[in-house]
């Protein structure tokens, strides 16, 4: 190993436990503790928006008995629960059906011509789960007054003021109106008209999808990986575009229902898929400190040597598991539908659209550092690959303990 990368390395390797000591700060999933609701809108007849409302039960119980300051639901509520018994987890929210129906009601809401839709619970609730979360599952019936305008739907449950999530996001279907779809309802984005536009409809999913990306400092990780330990443009944008196909083919598959992976199981091996590809740029640095110019001698299709082409299986394989995270982190888990098909299109058109501004940003410039400053340009590759090592490897720690 050349004395210049020895050099090179020394500092890089003496903020190694600086900089976990700050990674080991951030919560084990990066993408929070995200609470998900589904709600599914149609008609009940005349001047009635049929409901159907599922809910995390436990924070629905907490949160409900919080709301209503009766501790009794939440004492019952947390004895079924930890008892995991869906018959008495629906005798607690019967028990309970005012604190319940209240806290929903006021949260849920449905409007027509700017008057508000007078909800009735209906007497059965039942039980459902969610990734093997139990679900609580409430039946509404919105009496609204004649409208020519289509409804509106504003959802605030399980504010992040609650103090019991970080975020909440309502993944709202709809067939109602003459119109059918889907749409994401969050903190930022609580209303949803069913007179939109297709195009409104296709920036709500556009936008989630954008915003899920920059708020994910995991996948912003492993596409800096990717661009750090990439050689030349060519090569960057095979591996973009190979992450791309994978993680697009598994997000459609699991967000349909198609297949199916625990959280437990895609979490740690997308901080492992981060810790790798970061690592996987220091090894080549550390043994020949000559990593601009491997390229030198590829040949063959798409000029890549057996290195690259090693990469860019291995970005495949970590792509189909962000797949997974990214239909995780939507919370869709719902039948085939070309309605469906076309929200989750667009949602990684979002992804997609960060992607590339990321890439068309950073890969030039570092470029042309390395190219200007060639040891400078080293430095800041190596720095930002030990980052990202670091990182993927305490956040790896971190989920596979179950650390928050």
């Amino acid at each position: 190993m050349s004395s210049v990368v020895r050099r090179a390395l020394r500092p890089l390797l003496f903020v190694l436990g600086l900089i976990a000591l700050l990674a080991s700060a951030a919560p084990a999933s990066a993408h929070g503790i995200l609470s998900v609701v589904y709600a599914d809108l149609s008609s009940g007849g005349p001047g009635v928006v049929h409901t159907q409302l599922q809910l995390e039960y436990d924070l629905l119980v907490v949160s409900a008995a919080d709301a209503a300051h009766e501790d009794a639901l939440y004492q019952a509520g947390t004895d079924a629960f930890n008892a995991a018994d869906a018959g008495q987890q629906v005798d607690a929210l019967q028990a309970h059906r005012a604190a319940v129906s209240s806290y929903v009601t006021e949260r849920f809401r449905i409007d027509a011509e700017g008057r508000d839709c007078t909800p009735t619970l209906a007497d059965d609730i039942t039980m459902t789960q969610q990734d093997s979360v139990p679900y609580a599952v409430l039946d509404l019936d919105y009496a609204c007054p004649p409208s020519e305008n289509g409804h509106a739907v504003v959802s605030t449950l399980f504010p992040d003021n609650e103090g019991f999530v970080t975020d909440t996001k309502t993944i709202l279907t709809y067939a109602l109106d003459l119109h059918e779809g889907s749409t994401v309802l969050d903190a930022e984005h609580p209303s949803f008209s069913t007179a939109q536009s297709p195009l409104e409809r296709f920036w709500e999913f556009f936008r989630l999808g954008a915003e899920h990306l920059l708020t994910g400092i995991d996948h912003i990780l492993f596409l800096l990986a990717l661009i750090v330990g990439s050689r030349r443009l060519r090569e960057v944008v095979i591996a973009a575009t190979t992450f791309t196909l994978a993680h697009s083919v598994t997000f459609i598959l699991a967000a349909t229902g198609v297949v199916a992976a625990p959280p437990e199981l895609v979490e740690p091996t997308i901080a492992l898929s981060i810790a790798v590809v970061g690592a996987w740029y220091l090894w080549r640095l550390w043994r020949g400190g000559k990593v601009d110019q491997d390229l030198s001698h590829a040949h063959g299709f798409l000029r890549l040597d057996r290195a690259g082409w090693l990469r860019v299986g291995v970005v495949f394989l970590f792509g189909l598991v962000h797949g997974l995270g990214f239909a995780s982190a939507l919370g869709i888990d719902e039948p085939w539908s070309w309605t469906l098909l076309w929200s989750l299109l667009v949602f990684n058109v979002g992804i997609e659209a960060v992607q590339i501004s990321i890439i068309v940003v950073a890969f030039p410039l570092l470029v042309l550092l390395r190219r200007r400053y060639p040891r400078i340009g080293m430095w800041a590759s190596g720095l930002l690959a030990v980052v990202v090592t670091v990182a993927g490897l305490v956040w790896f720690v971190q989920r596979v303990l179950g650390i928050e």
